[in-house]
């Protein structure tokens, strides 16, 4: 029996390596392959021991990491044990490059070969980190178009398997849903440090929004790592908020005329279920300045990155505070025509990201090195 060790480092990377597994037992029953390692609720229902869980790594900005480093090198030493006692024939690392990479170190120092699903965008920051992925890391299946030539040109082994958001999103589904007027969709992030500076500022964004605007509901997708509880205690706002936790969630964002997110793979989801949406970020003041001054990329939403111009209006730090935020929903709410041209816009996403099956040939390509 062989052991894979798949280490996913945030919430979506659980997401994305859950149908990831899934497809991969259709080549490796259980009796044949054993997965442990780290990861959250889909990875664990796909067949995953998860020796340590995603939710315990919840951190974002150059600050925050700092700030938890006692932790981190904590859950690296119980990484570097288990990896030690279990000796898999391969890890694969999914995203959060910041944690993953030190993943990669340990594996690479144990002999144990590594493959990275949804290597880090090192176009968005540093280049040399390419340097580091070619030392370590036997190949990359990467789910985004515009990254395959780099790779090439830096002399990496690279597969492109599509993206498995597409097939997770499944759009000919749920396309003929019909958008309810009135309602906001917010997705805060699965962060604390997130949800903590965006979710006050979409509550604000609310209550000056239900001033011109009284009907509205605002309806929150929820991490699954924040109770309804602790969420609505950042909500304000004199407007309903409505919890949802998650479930058939793409259906749910097809109910929503537009949308309010905080930035990351969240912006693709609804990027590719065609809901126009608002993107914000927020940061420690420090780590917004630091990436200033290393990001190499004109935006930060994945949705514009592909399609190479702003379709998704990102508004980062004072113009993700609460002004800013409710003209934007409120030029949206009048003015329906842009929400439309902003949806069709959206077909070319789907069209740029490929066709389904994405984590079945990331299954078979992986399996393929593996086996």
């Amino acid at each position: 029996m062989k052991t894979l060790w798949i280490n996913a480092g945030e919430l979506s990377g659980d997401l994305q390596g859950g149908a990831l597994l899934a497809a991969l037992r259709e080549y490796a029953p259980e009796e044949s392959l054993r997965v442990a390692g780290m990861g959250g609720d889909n990875l664990a229902r796909a067949g995953q021991e998860n020796l340590l869980r995603v939710e315990e790594l919840s951190v974002m900005g150059i600050v925050e990491v700092i700030t938890s480093l006692p932790r981190i090198f904590r859950m690296l030493g119980r990484i570097r044990r288990e990896m030690e006692r279990l000796r898999p024939d391969a890890v694969l690392l999914i995203d959060a490059p910041e944690f993953n990479f030190r993943v990669a170190k340990i594996a690479h120092r144990l002999g144990i070969p590594v493959y990275y699903f949804i290597p880090p965008k090192v176009l968005a920051w540093r280049t040399g980190r390419v340097k580091f992925l070619k030392k370590h890391v036997r190949r990359i299946f990467s789910i985004l178009p515009f990254e395959v030539d780099f790779y090439h040109e830096h002399g990496m082994d690279v597969t492109y398997v599509g993206n498995p958001l597409v097939d997770l999103v499944d759009y000919e589904g749920i396309k003929d849903i019909v958008p309810v007027p009135g309602r906001i969709g917010l997705m805060p992030g699965s962060r604390k440090k997130e949800v903590d500076s965006l979710l006050p500022a979409f509550s604000g964004a609310a209550s000056l929004l239900a001033e011109r605007f009284p009907d509205l509901e605002f309806h929150c997708i929820r991490s699954s790592n924040f109770s309804e509880e602790y969420l609505r205690s950042l909500w304000k706002a004199p407007a309903p908020l409505v919890m949802h936790d998650g479930n058939d969630r793409y259906r749910l964002m097809r109910t929503f005329p537009c949308i309010m997110a905080a930035s990351g793979t969240a912006t693709l989801e609804t990027g590719l279920a065609g809901v126009p949406t608002l993107v914000a970020y927020k940061v420690s003041p420090i780590s917004y300045q630091i990436a200033l001054h290393v990001l190499k990329v004109k935006w930060i939403s994945l949705t514009n990155l592909i399609l190479n111009r702003t379709v998704f209006p990102e508004h980062i730090e004072k113009d993700a505070d609460p002004a800013p935020l409710a003209a934007r929903m409120e030029e949206w709410l009048t003015r329906p025509g842009t929400l439309e041209a902003i949806r069709c816009d959206l077909d070319e996403l789907r069209e740029k990201c490929g066709r389904p099956g994405s984590a079945k040939r990331a299954a078979e390509a992986l399996w393929k090195e593996i086996a």
